[in-house]
């Protein structure tokens, strides 16, 4: 578009209740697997068999084939995938655990809750991921561990920080949430640490109907740590040897999750393939489309773009009737919980400038071609000469 610039009244109109292009469509995918699920869970319930039994079994076993670990810990949520293999490595007061700031809560929040201190660093500018320079600087004899994050569906740069690791006899806890089926050097997402964590939350490419996790680990010592603890520790029927949890996956969930699983590689490669049509469309656009470094295979559980006033363009969109998400507009080291912990403003100056600058566009299996092209364009057009612009 070449002229003057043209303005959209926003105050005029309100914006839609419900987009028409949504961040993603769970109810088009219900509706395509609807058949399979519906028998998934009769099979459930006609066993009375809720809690445990053969669709974790499963699950577990599926899992640790298709990703290559030797062990998968089917649990209640990806936090508490987190929690229990914190609890299982013995973190608690006094330890140190490094994790980047630009994440989702729970990666920090779970080392809190063991009562050990997130340390926070710096991310790449480009992956979103974190930096394993950043990591190296912030070891100290306090350090037990580091969680990095497969942010957006994208392996962190894993050799450095497993070789930081190893130097320094730390764990490796790979927050895997949004990453399952990502590759890194031709190594699976949840095979590079000491374990790894998924989740099944609805959202996740993997996504289960209410809340869901894994562990994964090809340490058999870990693995049974983690087993023993998802069921309050017990050895044996009311007999506890440790304090763990409740943090048992319901068969139902694991039924339904085995039906999706059959579809995982068909809706990765339709992500796989809208991310690159957006490449193509916002090449030049004024944009910056997600980085991708060689050797890295994402998975695009989001497709995060960097712009300028990125909240007139988010507005623009909703009042286009297309749905965006900013994931995270704020950082884990300026919440308000983690205050004590005295990481002011400007001390991981990558973080916070993303946190200003990242606008998440839809990508998921059911977006069509047609829609995307209009998400597309709307974006360039905003960048571009005679932009479309909110008033």
């Amino acid at each position: 578009m070449n002229g003057a610039e043209i303005r959209i009244d926003m105050k005029k109109a309100e914006p839609p209740a419900s987009p028409e292009i949504s961040m993603l469509d769970l109810k088009g995918e219900y509706r395509q697997l609807a058949g399979e699920l519906r028998i998934a869970v009769e099979e459930v319930l006609g066993s009375g068999q809720y809690i445990g039994g053969p669709a974790i079994a499963k699950l577990e076993e599926e899992l640790a084939r298709r990703i290559g670990v030797a062990y998968a810990i089917a649990v209640s949520s990806g936090t508490d995938a987190i929690l229990c293999v914190l609890m299982a490595l013995g973190l608690g007061p006094g330890d140190e655990v490094i994790v980047p700031s630009f994440t989702f809560f729970a990666t920090a929040g779970c080392v809190a809750r063991v009562g050990a201190r997130p340390v926070f660093v710096d991310v790449d500018p480009r992956t979103f991921n974190i930096d394993p320079a950043s990591v190296e600087r912030a070891v100290t004899p306090r350090t037990r561990a580091i969680i990095p994050v497969h942010l957006y569906g994208q392996c962190a740069e894993m050799d450095p920080i497993l070789e930081t690791a190893r130097r320094h006899r730390l764990f490796v806890i790979e927050d895997a949430a949004q990453a399952i089926g990502a590759t890194y050097n031709g190594r699976q997402a949840g095979t590079l640490g000491d374990a790894a964590c998924l989740s099944f939350y609805p959202t996740k490419n993997l996504g289960a109907f209410g809340d869901g996790g894994m562990i994964l680990s090809n340490d058999e010592r870990l693995a049974n740590l983690c087993r023993h603890l998802r069921t309050h520790g017990e050895s044996k029927r009311y007999y506890h040897d440790r304090v763990g949890g409740n943090f048992r996956l319901d068969a139902i969930q694991a039924a339904l999750l085995l039906v999706k699983l059959r579809y995982l590689d068909r809706f990765t490669a339709r992500r796989r393939e809208i991310a690159r049509q957006y490449d193509e469309s916002l090449r030049n656009s004024g944009v910056v489309a997600p980085h991708v470094p060689l050797g890295h295979e994402p998975v695009y559980h989001q497709y995060t773009i960097q712009c300028n006033r990125r909240e007139e363009l988010k507005t623009l969109l909703r009042y286009r009737e297309i749905a965006t998400a900013v994931y995270y507009p704020v950082p884990l080291h300026l919440q308000k919980c983690f205050a004590m912990l005295g990481s002011p403003r400007g001390s991981l100056p990558v973080t916070e400038t993303l946190c200003e600058r990242v606008l998440s566009l839809p990508c998921h299996p059911m977006l069509s071609d047609d829609e995307l092209r209009h998400v597309a364009s709307l974006v360039r057009e905003f960048h571009s000469p005679g932009k479309l612009s909110p008033v």
